[in-house]
């Protein structure tokens, strides 16, 4: 028998090892747990003999119970399919309940539904306690908590051969919705089935969640930061005036307190903070996770979402409601704003590849490849840094093709469940799964045809699909799930990844054949650190922001551009830049009081103090070393708000430091790295060439730096 349980084929986004969550009936005390249900059903007048109870709600009141049920229905189908395929072979079956007991939905081997049928254990019938006796699924709408209920614990005898792990589904004010059990032969348990049920059960919760509150202020946590984003992080809902609204069991469970007690809490009694403080904190660019502690002590890593009524984006990047709850006259300027095109540097004059080209050679020669593929049928692949623009670049490619006045449809590879992707690229029928749209749904890639299909993010497609996009690619025709009928379609593929696909091959993680499709011509975005366009793009971007009175940029603010790294690129500079003209509205120049604080103290924190490094770590002599630092020099005293004393080339290494100030050797050596950078505007290989060291070790050394 195949052990699912052990070795999931694909595990979603999202899941951890089931292990993590797994539950085994417990030995000590069992025995008394058992005996306390089997009371309970006999005082019911249950009989352990009972014959099973084939009588099933009618047809008519089995669609009455599902339309009552249909969102939970909604919710649960697509994770039930992909439990299914976690259990396949199994002799196993997924059910999901209502709170009276009664089977909505039951999918399975065919062979194990049949034997299942034989106890009623089929949609419309009640498994409730007073039903049934005891089972996970009634027990647990008894007990309210995840139950497993083994072989001979099943109090009608008939149901012995069974073996069921059942979990609640809970919404996110604490009300029961239902309950997901997987049942399957007793001689097919498993340890872990109960791991992937509570899974399972918690995708549906979160996806509830986020259903119920998506203009809400959401706060994802745990006390281990590499689990923000995991089943096993904790979600609070908290309202405009600070108070709980709702939680996933996550957050009950790490916090210990019911739902009840914790939507008595405020975020201020709850973490000793305001729902502004988190607004301000996580509205700045390229924010990190917030160190928050509870009344009792516990720390939490703490990272924030609140996706409401989007405005513009610049680049790509949302906006989300906090800008409701800004102070005017911000929020006028951020909803004037709001009635502008999505994305700034692809408004008119947009013009295709030609408007991208700012200057930057590196950029001029990756817009020269380009160019000499448009409409040559070669699939085009773009590497770079998450925020550089990969999907500016394929839209300006289908601008500039003969396919500019079909759809250019984009589909973020990393950014849909799992469980949805498949459906979402390509369609489905009427009836496909449970909870399926009327009529079916039209797949991303049929919206594409004619015109061109870019996949962003290719390198986290789950596996599994990648097979059948390779399919699709190949033989340009698309079968919907649920459909016995291909589609024939026309398009162009632009994949684009941050990640190192050869890397993933070596892995086994992204299919080769899949690789070789896709790279007929392969490109890479520098990031904007490497980019001498800087100002331009800088320009360009405050255009698309104000069209009308577009401010200029202060030389000191561009020297502080110039001399900044960008971790998140384009993307982070254009969002620096709404902000900065928000707070300038109405100014004729973008001044440093008109950007964010927490922008300034991640400048000065890394601005190197030129005067007092240059003799404390000069590099050997070298033809012109110099007349570069000399001009670094000039740079930074022309951005810093204090002026800077001379460096004077005689002074000894020990008193080159300020003597309030000292420096270790490794901290003059990064600040001298950076000086060498802002000299070269940003340009990585030209700083490397004047410093006589590599740009592998220019990477390394700042990065270290930074996770320092």
């Amino acid at each position: 028998m195949v052990d699912a349980f052990h070795a999931p084929a694909s595990p979603p986004h999202g899941w951890t090892a089931p292990s993590a969550l797994a539950v085994a009936p417990p030995r000590a005390g069992r025995s008394e747990l058992i005996q306390q249900w089997h009371e309970r059903c006999a005082a019911l007048g249950l009989s352990r003999v009972e014959r099973p109870d084939f009588d099933p709600l009618q047809h008519s009141d089995l669609a009455v119970a599902r339309e009552r049920n249909q969102r939970l229905f909604t919710h649960a189908a697509p994770v039930m399919e992909m439990l299914l395929e976690q259990i396949v072979d199994t002799d196993s079956m997924i059910v999901l309940a209502d709170t009276t007991g009664t089977i909505l939905h039951s999918v399975g081997d065919d062979r194990f539904l049949q034997r299942a049928n034989k106890v009623a254990l089929t949609p419309g019938v009640s498994w409730a306690e007073h039903s049934k006796g005891t089972n996970a699924i009634g027990t647990t709408l008894v007990e309210e908590t995840p139950t497993v209920v083994h072989g001979g614990e099943h109090f009608i005898h008939a149901n012995n051969f069974l073996t069921c792990s059942a979990a609640p589904i809970f919404d996110p004010r604490g009300e029961m919705l239902g309950v997901l059990d997987v049942t399957g032969d007793q001689r097919s348990y498993h340890q872990h089935t109960m791991g992937l049920v509570r899974m399972s059960a918690r995708m549906i919760e979160n996806q509830w969640l986020s259903d119920d509150y998506g203009n809400r202020l959401r706060l994802h946590f745990h006390g281990r930061a590499e689990f923000i984003g995991t089943l096993l992080e904790g979600i609070i809902v908290v309202g405009v005036d600070g108070k709980i609204l709702g939680a996933n069991r996550s957050a009950l469970d790490q916090l210990d307190m019911s739902i009840a007690a914790l939507r008595m809490q405020s975020l201020p009694s709850l973490f000793g903070i305001t729902a502004s403080a988190v607004f301000d904190h996580f509205r700045t660019p390229l924010p990190t996770p917030m160190m928050l502690h509870a009344a009792n002590g516990q720390q939490f890593h703490v990272s924030a979402r609140f996706n409401g009524p989007q405005r513009a984006v610049v680049l790509d990047m949302p906006v989300t409601s906090v800008e409701a709850r800004m102070p005017t006259p911000a929020r006028d300027a951020a909803a004037a704003a709001a009635a502008r095109p999505p994305c700034p540097l692809a408004q008119a004059p947009f013009s295709g590849l030609r408007y991208l080209d700012t200057g930057d050679a590196q950029i001029a020669a990756t817009l020269q490849k380009v160019r000499r593929v448009i409409n040559r049928d070669i699939p085009l692949l773009i590497l770079g840094e998450t925020g550089t623009g990969k999907e500016l670049l394929a839209r300006a490619v289908h601008q500039d093709s003969n396919r500019a006045r079909q759809p250019f449809v984009a589909v973020n590879c990393a950014s849909i469940p799992e469980s949805l992707i498949e459906a979402e690229l390509f369609g489905y029928e009427d009836g496909a799964f449970t909870g399926a749209r009327r009529k079916g749904a039209v797949g991303r890639i049929v919206q594409a045809n004619g015109g061109t299909l870019f996949l962003d993010e290719i390198g986290d497609m789950p596996l599994p699909l990648q097979a059948r996009l390779l399919r699709v690619l190949q033989e340009r025709n698309v079968t919907p799930l649920g459909s016995l009928k291909s589609i024939p379609v026309d398009i162009a593929v632009i994949g684009a990844t941050h990640r190192n696909l050869r890397e993933m091959i070596d892995a086994g993680t992204f299919r080769e054949d899949l690789y070789y499709r896709l790279n007929g011509l392969v490109v890479r975005l520098p990031a904007l650190r490497e980019r001498s366009d800087l100002d331009v793009v800088a320009r360009r971007i405050l255009l698309a922001e104000c069209p009308q009175d577009t401010p200029a940029i202060d030389a000191s603010v561009l020297a502080l551009f110039k001399a900044y790294a960008w971790p998140g690129n384009l993307r982070q500079l254009a969002n620096v830049l709404r902000t900065a003209a928000v707070m300038g509205a109405g100014e004729s120049h973008i001044c440093e009081h008109h950007l964010s604080d927490d922008f300034l103290e991640d400048v000065r924190r890394v601005r190197p103090q030129a005067a007092a490094i240059a003799p404390a770590f000069a590099p050997a002599p070298a033809p012109s070393p110099a007349p570069d630092f000399a001009a670094t020099q000039a740079a930074y005293a022309a951005a810093a708000p204090e002026p800077l004393p001379p460096p004077s080339q005689d002074a000894e290494p020990s008193s080159a430091a300020a003597p309030s100030a000292p420096r270790t050797l490794g901290e003059a050596e990064i600040e001298m790295i950076r000086s060498a950078l802002a000299a070269a505007d940003g340009n990585i290989s030209v700083a490397s060439k004047r410093l006589g060291i590599s740009r592998n070790t220019i990477y390394r050394k700042l990065r270290w730096n930074k996770a320092g």
